[in-house]
């Protein structure tokens, strides 16, 4: 791709406003790229590691962490669109050792997070290696968060199981199938978190950080993912790769590699996929954010230490990616987009809910527990009506709560840094039943009678 910036019109002011906000959010490195009319600007900006001296470059690569999704959902639509699989079909037509599960769940709402698999354990097992034994041991016999198709619940258990299909149909690992039917077609070199064997990367990779803007504090943090989560965040890539994935979304696609028809698929959000506090609509791969300008899509990626982002205006043919090296770069990110927006890329803040707004009082009957899969939630209430909330057994947060029983988070560093929520009630019954917190459902735990 041709990299003249002045063509974009992205100006100095641009990039001078780029370098102010690193160092506002003490980012150690960070790289954004941005596409249209066949042009792409490209800049890189500080270290691969904290006070290294080793500078970004525009080969070097960040773990995009669950951005990774969007790069197994696009090898399951090639699948799709060359015959291979139906996206409809039970999922255990494909993936056998889902047993009973596998006949209630298709392709289509593991990639749109409405399967309704609950999140599971085992991100810290080595000992889970492969996708098949991870699936055996953490999501088979597990209960369903919610039926199938009837509701949004981001899943990466979900998205080990695609892998796992793709594994089955192409013969291939994931990792192999990755690179030949997308990677290498698309000019990709792939390298990974936690590279294969002793084989050293051949791309520079970034190192996280764990940055404390009040105290001024920056330190590197390492990275780990256990084998059989690669096909939900392995991936480490820059951000003109990203851009690359994008252009199979705008102007006249990459129909080499997927043919448009079945990229339009990707874009088209789900019914009843309704991603509360992340965007608008999921589709089979692609977030979907709604906006008065235009509609774009696209998928974040935040791991531990770094952040990432990219966007994909399929009508204009815009792509913009953003990869930075800390998790402060979400802050980044954030005061990025009024930026680019001036420089005259025609982007908005996504609609999400927002903490403002007048306060109400807290709904009646939340107190409780609530659980998905081996998360879980506990919210109680003072003397006084003050409602608190922990997640698996971190430190209570005050809730500050807002009409349609929407609430936000007083401490914005907690739940990992998610700051709004909702308290879900059963339309038959008019009573609370689950919570819609950082883009999964966590439903209410079942008083057992007698116990």
């Amino acid at each position: 791709m041709a990299v003249p910036g002045q063509d974009l019109q992205i100006s100095e002011q641009m990039l001078n406003a780029f370098t102010a906000l690193t160092r506002k959010h003490q980012v150690p490195g960070a790289q954004f790229a941005i596409y249209h009319g066949g042009l792409c600007f490209a800049h890189e900006i500080g270290e691969l590691e904290f006070e290294t001296g080793l500078p970004v470059t525009r080969d070097a690569v960040f773990p995009i962490s669950s951005i990774t999704k969007s790069f197994t959902a696009t090898v399951a639509m090639i699948l799709v669109a060359d015959g291979d699989v139906d996206l409809d079909a039970p999922i255990h037509n494909y993936v056998p050792e889902m047993g009973d599960l596998g006949a209630m769940i298709n392709l289509r709402q593991l990639l749109s997070h409405t399967s309704g698999l609950a999140e599971s354990s085992g991100m810290e097992e080595k000992s889970s290696s492969s996708l098949r034994q991870y699936i055996v041991e953490h999501v088979c016999g597990r209960n369903l968060v919610q039926p199938p198709g009837t509701g949004f619940s981001y899943s990466n258990p979900g998205y080990i199981v695609a892998g796992r299909l793709i594994e089955t149909v192409t013969g291939m690992s994931w990792s192999e199938a990755v690179e030949s039917i997308l990677l290498r077609p698309l000019g990709i070199e792939a390298a990974y978190v936690n590279q294969h064997g002793n084989i050293p990367p051949r791309r520079q990779i970034a190192t996280g950080h764990s940055v404390n803007t009040a105290v001024g504090r920056t330190r590197p943090v390492r990275q780990e993912l256990v084998p059989a989560f690669a096909p939900a965040g392995a991936l480490a890539l820059s951000a003109t790769d990203l851009v690359k994935l994008g252009l199979i979304h705008v102007g006249p696609g990459k129909p080499e590699v997927l043919l448009a028809t079945y990229a339009r698929q990707m874009r088209q959000a789900v019914p009843r996929a309704d991603p509360f506090g992340l965007a608008d609509g999921w589709g089979p791969g692609l977030a979907v954010y709604r906006q008065q300008s235009a509609e774009w899509v696209g998928h974040d990626g935040n791991a531990y230490g770094t952040s990432c982002y990219v966007r994909i205006n399929p009508a204009d043919g815009w792509v913009v990616a953003l990869t930075s090296n800390s998790n402060t770069g979400a802050g980044l990110w954030r005061d990025l987009q009024p930026e680019l927006a001036r420089a005259g890329v025609p982007i908005n803040l996504p609609r999400i809910p927002a903490q403002g707004g007048p306060r109400v009082a807290p709904p009646s009957g939340c107190v409780g527990q609530y659980i998905n899969g081996d998360i879980q939630c506990t919210v109680k209430a003072d003397s006084d009506g003050t409602v608190y909330l922990s997640a698996d057994g971190e430190k209570f947060v005050r809730l500050a709560f807002h009409e349609n029983s929407t609430f936000s988070v007083s401490d914005p560093t907690s739940l990992s840094q998610v700051s709004t929520g909702r308290f879900v009630r059963d339309p038959a019954t008019g009573k609370i039943y689950g919570i819609h917190v950082g883009g999964r459902f966590v439903r209410r735990r079942q008083r057992v009678i007698g116990a």
